[in-house]
């Protein structure tokens, strides 16, 4: 096949890459009210993911995923397979958290609580107490490979792979028994089996793939949240802006100078808030979509206002309609509270009240009721119509219980076999039912008949489930 001819008359046509190289950006360090803000949330998430899983509860992990079991231990709680409707609601309260807050203030989970933010953060602090502030960690990219270099590197590599292999091993640690997971981890032979091994593996080189080398790309290429965030902001949502009445037309000049005299605005285009941004992007384009509302840019951008004696806020958090209105902060925060915010409040309120009062009222008892399928009906040797259950009863609680099973919904309907039983704490038991009823008691056919097992431990834990009883 010969090559196309170009449509113009060069000889070789101009090549356009679609792809855009990865520019390596080096994060300057920032300190400020919002800087304090981020490493609070850093603090407060690590200390509960790396915390949360060696916490005992009445002689077992706190928080803990039994998968193989099908137990979900959360404090005093106890999930099973038939509790899928609590995190159907967790997923909804979830959603629509993030829909308020988004509306109200826009990237706030990215700009502090995410984990892809909170573990770079960690990461680019590694890298700069091992090879310095901003332009040492330039400099040193830019030499030849070196001894000094070369083990600045590996010492910063190897904390970030340790730090992403314990991130691993934490992560499994809720789903295998903390402390047993140590022991095998710790035993001569390594006792881990083939999963655990792997998710180990996997969740801490993803982590220090993530935080360590793909940072921004993962906010900006792989992240969702990016690319659908315009349908959740409006006008009044608070986002990290740049006043460019103010800050326009922008210029160097000296701290003694009348900037205002010179026709200059009050930015002083150091590009302080582009080396503090981890995506890299200049605030002072407008709102992108590369914005995480972190806030650097706010707390780099005040610090030199403060060196030039200018007023604060050149960057802030503020609205499209209050750049536009020269609103103050009155007016700003007037504007949280409007439709679309109340909406999902009390959407999200009502939710929660409502999962709660269901947490509440939870039943520690659940009761499966299944029919014989062999033998559907018969007629027993004193002329009464015999039908055969067997019972799933599930003590979901963390003692052991006395069950009564009664039977009602048709005269003179009895339980031949057993009607007490003990259930061990955490257990499923299956109890065969005889019933009997005369003849008489139905019409031919199926007739609704109800099971109630209650404890005798506890009154107050009883459950009621229907079935059919089948006369011939």
């Amino acid at each position: 096949m010969s090559a196309p001819t170009p449509l113009s008359g060069d000889s070789a046509a101009p090549v356009q890459s679609l792809y855009e190289a990865r520019k390596n950006i080096h994060v300057r360090s920032v300190s400020g009210r919002f800087s304090t803000w981020r490493w609070a949330l850093v603090w407060i998430t690590q200390a509960v993911f790396y915390g949360l899983c060696w916490l005992p509860w009445n002689g077992r992990q706190a928080v803990l995923f039994e998968l193989a079991e099908r137990k979900f231990y959360i404090f005093g709680l106890i999930f099973w397979p038939q509790d899928v409707f609590y995190l159907a609601v967790l997923l909804i309260i979830a959603a629509y958290s993030l829909f308020l807050f988004t509306a109200i203030g826009g990237r706030l989970f990215c700009g502090y609580a995410c984990p892809q933010t909170v573990y770079t953060e960690i990461f680019m602090w590694i890298e700069e107490k091992i090879e310095g502030g901003r332009n040492s960690r330039m400099k040193l990219d830019a030499e030849p490979m070196s001894a000094r270099k070369f083990g600045l590197k590996a010492a910063k590599h190897g904390i970030w792979i340790a730090l992403g292999l314990w991130t691993g091993f934490t992560f499994v640690g809720y789903f295998t028994p903390i402390r047993t997971l140590a022991n095998e981890v710790l035993s001569f032979n390594f006792g881990l089996g083939p999963w655990e091994t792997f998710w180990i593996l996997f969740y801490g080189f993803t982590t220090y793939g993530n935080a360590g080398w793909m940072r921004e790309q993962v906010c900006k290429y792989m992240c969702p949240y990016a690319r659908f965030q315009s349908a959740m902001f409006d006008h009044d949502t608070l986002i990290v802006t740049y006043d460019a009445e103010r800050g326009e037309p922008r210029g160097a000049r000296s701290k003694k100078q009348d900037y205002q005299a010179a026709g200059k605005g009050s930015c002083v285009d150091c590009g302080i808030c582009v080396q503090v941004c981890p995506t890299g992007i200049d605030i002072r384009d407008g709102l992108q979509y590369e914005c995480i509302g972190c806030s650097a840019c706010i707390d780099g951008c005040d610090q030199v206002m403060d060196k030039m004696s200018y007023p604060r806020g050149l960057i802030r958090y503020s609205t499209e309609h209050a750049m536009q209105a020269k609103w103050g902060n009155k007016e700003v925060f007037a504007h949280v509270l409007r439709p679309r915010t109340l909406i999902y409040g009390v959407i999200l309120a009502l939710i929660i009240i409502a999962a709660g009062a269901a947490l509440a009222l939870r039943m520690p008892l659940k009761v499966d009721v299944i029919r014989d399928r062999v033998e559907q009906a018969r007629e027993d040797e004193n002329l009464m119509i015999e039908n055969h259950y067997r019972l799933q009863i599930m003590n979901v609680s963390e003692v052991p219980q006395h069950y009564l099973i009664d039977v009602s919904g048709m005269a003179g309907i009895f339980i031949e076999s057993e009607r007490s039983v003990v259930i061990p704490p955490l257990t499923t038991q299956s109890v065969s039912v005889e019933v009997h009823v005369p003849p008489a008691s139905g019409k031919k056919g199926y007739n609704r008949i109800y099971f109630a097992v209650k404890s005798l431990n506890d009154e107050r834990i009883a459950v009621r489930e229907k079935s059919n009883f089948l006369i011939p």
